[in-house]
């Protein structure tokens, strides 16, 4: 039976799935992280925004799958996708990857409602062995009954195919007339990611990005060069040049004067 929904939706944008008390919990406290302050990621940005627009006029949208290097962006332009759209009446439920077998009964109590509600999964991938992403093929594509025209699935992970890839699953592929057919394994691996119309690939940054991500965090600093020289110096004690890693070097030099 559907999921009693406690949720006031009119005056909530966003709510989490609780396992243990079989219910959604509105989010009061929500990361104000803005459109416009995202760098680096303008493409993923756009085909993002266009997907979404689809979903809120009542298009034809795709599930979406945010997949690549850590500390990339991804989560953050989720965030950002509900301050920009939440007045559109977007709105946003997160579940975690071990709840997705109650995920058929949360989506029966969104159907009717007059909102269009994004399912978000962040950093979603699975073992060998488990068993829960059947659950969300069958929200992502239905079985018998379609899915809801109201609802969506947005999900960000390091794994393009969501699962693990072993070498051994290769030497079971085929090759007949000619033409390669992959082992059943791989087959069950690329069949879940191939669920989502829109994959959107996000990669590590080149020092010149990572760089426009510290610029646009650090407005009022005057001397650009000493910036730029502390902040690579960062990025090279982290061993990585990202989004997540220019606002961890926001946080810890917000302070801080650049001088010569």
């Amino acid at each position: 039976m559907p999921v009693d929904n406690p949720v006031d939706w009119s005056h909530t944008r966003a709510a989490v799935w609780r396992r243990h008390r079989q219910g959604l919990r509105a989010i009061s406290r929500l990361d104000p992280v803005q459109w416009h302050q995202l760098q680096g990621i303008e493409r993923q940005q756009a085909a993002l925004a266009t997907n979404t627009e689809r979903f809120l006029q009542g298009l034809p949208a795709n599930n979406v799958l945010l997949w690549g290097a850590r500390g990339t962006g991804k989560s953050s332009l989720i965030k950002a996708l509900l301050n920009r759209y939440g007045n559109d009446g977007l709105r946003v439920i997160e579940v975690d990857k071990d709840d997705l077998v109650d995920l058929p009964e949360i989506v029966d109590g969104l159907c009717e409602l007059p909102y269009r509600f994004l399912i978000y999964c962040d950093d979603l991938s699975f073992e060998a062995g488990e068993s829960a992403y059947k659950a969300l093929k069958s929200v992502l594509e239905g079985s018998l009954e379609l899915p809801p025209e109201n609802v969506r699935v947005y999900a960000t992970s390091n794994r393009r195919h969501l699962m693990p890839e072993f070498m051994a699953d290769n030497l079971n592929s085929e090759v007949h007339n000619g033409e390669l057919h992959p082992g059943e394994a791989i087959e069950e691996q690329v069949s879940l990611a191939d669920r989502f119309g829109l994959q959107l690939s996000f990669y590590a940054f080149a020092q010149e990005v990572y760089l426009q991500a510290v610029d646009a965090l650090f407005p009022e600093v005057v001397n650009r060069q000493a910036l730029h020289q502390e902040a690579i110096r960062f990025a090279l004690g982290r061993g990585v040049r990202n989004g997540r890693t220019a606002q961890q070097f926001y946080r810890q030099f917000s302070d801080y004067r650049f001088e010569s």
